[in-house]
């Protein structure tokens, strides 16, 4: 089935400075003038691209435990994920520290034990193990507390806590990994539960509201300007938990997927059978979209399996993607 929107990979994006090497990079996103602003697990930290793909600056040595997820505002401040920090920082695009939200090396008590979600044993409030920021059009911040939590925490624009909620489990309002987090034009939180591989859709008070089933383990979203809703999924064959197994023989692997306003499948590449190949992945993590409509995957190539050898190491951290 030929599918009315196809993408294809663009070649030698980025072009990483000799004197930098890539780790991998959980996370990546568009500021206002169309630059790209890499989150890289390797120092620096802050890889700045211009929408060529030349690299223009970095920044941000010995800020961060292990970068996880990162957001741009509408004013280019970054906001950084730091996972294993338990932390949600808000930078200048300069770099200029504006606002910390949570204790820097202190999780909260939810019984967790590790990073594996299945110790989690009630939920607590900011943060164990965030993952990723949505920004609401009033300015609330609304903050994935994925790994270690089953959380999400709703703050106003200057940092006050308003509202949270989430428990672990599979039913409503429950999360496995609420991972991945974006806002719909009409106002409502789209969260990428990852685990139990689906998408939840809430009112912004909380208030649960539908889920969509046909994804395979997402870990971010994006939407466009039309409302399609563009999903990076790490499928069955990257970054699995131990003890767990694929639903099923020939479950996909790493893909992206593209959904109308209406729930109607418009776009879908990868599936992970050539990971290192162009066009196709091996641990798809965040996936983010810039003005003229280019995609942008990262993936964590090491964590998810490189790192156990069942991927190449220098399998592809970063794509790029136009449309065809």
């Amino acid at each position: 089935m030929t599918l009315p929107l196809q993408y294809r990979p663009v070649p030698g994006w980025p072009k990483l400075p000799s004197h930098l090497e890539w780790a991998e990079a959980p996370a990546i996103a568009a500021d206002s003038q169309d630059r790209m602003i890499v989150f890289h697990r390797s120092e620096p930290p802050i890889l700045v691209f211009d929408n060529d793909g030349h690299f223009l600056r970095s920044w941000g040595d010995g800020l961060f435990t292990r970068p996880h997820g990162l957001t741009i505002g509408p004013d280019d401040c970054l906001y950084c994920t730091d996972d294993l920090g338990h932390t949600v920082r808000k930078f200048s695009p300069d770099g200029e520290l504006l606002m910390t939200l949570g204790t820097p090396g202190r999780p909260s008590d939810t019984g967790a034990t590790s990073i594996d979600f299945r110790t989690i044993r009630y939920p607590g409030p900011p943060f164990h193990f965030p993952t990723n920021v949505a920004i609401a059009a009033n300015g609330d911040l609304y903050i994935a507390d994925g790994y270690g939590n089953a959380r999400i925490h709703r703050f106003s624009a200057e940092g006050q806590l308003l509202h949270s909620w989430g428990e672990p489990g599979a039913g409503p309002g429950q999360f496995h990994v609420p991972h991945g987090i974006a806002i719909r034009a009409d106002g409502a939180i789209v969260v990428a539960d990852r685990e139990n591989s689906r998408l939840q859709v809430f009112s912004p008070d909380g208030e649960f509201l539908s889920e969509q089933t046909d994804v395979a383990r997402p870990c971010q979203i994006a939407f466009d300007p039309l409302g399609n809703l563009f999903i990076a999924e790490l499928g069955y064959r990257a970054g699995m938990w131990p003890g767990t197994h694929p639903p099923h023989a020939g479950a996909t692997g790493g893909r992206v997927s593209v959904f109308s306003p209406s729930g109607e499948l418009i776009g879908r590449w990868g599936g992970g059978d050539n990971p290192t190949a162009a066009g196709d992945f091996f641990a798809p993590h965040d996936i983010r979209l810039d003005s003229r409509g280019n995609v942008y995957v990262a993936e964590v190539v090491l964590s998810a399996g490189a790192n156990r050898g069942l991927v190449a190491r220098d399998c592809h951290t970063i794509q790029k993607f136009e449309r065809v």
